[in-house]
Order: C-alpha cells, then structure tokens, then sequence
C-alpha cells in the first residue's frame, strides 16, 4: 500500500517550493509532481499543489 500526501501552497515561489520539497523528503515522503492552477489574465500560477508518496507502514 501507498500513502500520499498533497501539499497546497498558494505562495508559488522558487524558494517556498524548495521548502517544502526539502521538508517533506526529510520527512521520508518521495516528491511525485507539481501541479499547478493558473489564472486566466496571469501568466505565473496563483497556487501550486506538491504531492508525495510513501510505502505504508505494514
């Protein structure tokens, strides 16, 4: 089994994103992807949603 985890931060900055990467690898989550939302009239993302996985515990 897989555990994920989505971490959603609506500050899309080069150094907010490597915060929480470096955070949660630390932690023992494996970085999967970066998705971002955009906004219609704005070329930079107004959020980004970071998502992890881990092998579940047994």
């Amino acid at each position: 089994m897989v555990s994920y985890k989505v971490v959603e931060t609506s500050i899309v900055t080069d150094e907010t994103l490597e915060a929480i990467l470096n955070e949660y690898t630390a932690q023992g989550w494996h970085f999967e992807n970066i998705q971002f939302a955009m906004r219609e009239a704005s070329k930079r993302p107004s959020m980004a949603f970071v998502l992890f996985t881990r092998p579940e515990s047994a």
